[in-house]
């Protein structure tokens, strides 16, 4: 049997890296905003839905305006966003770069029609907002149903 040498400070070394990735995963949101989008592209997203129309929020931090895209197919809402790479200096020596590049999406099926003509998009702030009236016809209705018998 092969004697070998313990060292008590091997296991602190990895404690102390587990613990700072611990610190650094849990305190990400209040230090990057844009950590609100994920890895799987989901990005916070508020549905109300009032009597005449759905109100919609979603928060798109530091996106272009531009590069946002609002989609309706049926009752099918889908929400797309894409942030572009920056170009980076040439020579430049970064020791670390924390941002996200690539295409994020989500979609909603909506519970009634809406009013195509009269749907409203407006992104301020880092938050998109949409307004979908609903169809007058397909708003919920009260029906006694007379029961035979």
């Amino acid at each position: 049997m092969a004697l070998v040498k313990w060292d008590p400070f091997r296991d602190l070394s990895g404690l102390q890296s587990s613990i700072n990735r611990l610190f650094d995963d849990s305190f990400r949101f209040w230090r990057e905003p844009e950590a609100a989008l994920t890895q799987e592209g989901a990005f916070p997203v508020d549905i109300k839905d009032t009597p005449g129309e759905f109100l919609i929020k979603a928060e798109l931090p530091g996106f272009n305006k531009d590069n946002i895209k609002v989609i309706l197919t049926d009752n099918l809402l889908t929400i797309r966003a894409e942030r572009q790479k920056e170009e980076k200096e040439e020579n430049a020596n970064y020791l670390r770069v924390e941002r996200s590049y690539g295409s994020f999406s989500r979609s909603f099926t909506l519970n009634m029609p809406v009013k195509q003509d009269k749907l409203r998009a407006r992104y301020h702030d880092g938050v998109l907002e949409i307004t979908l009236p609903k169809e007058e016809d397909a708003r919920k209705k009260e029906i006694n149903i007379n029961i035979e018998g």
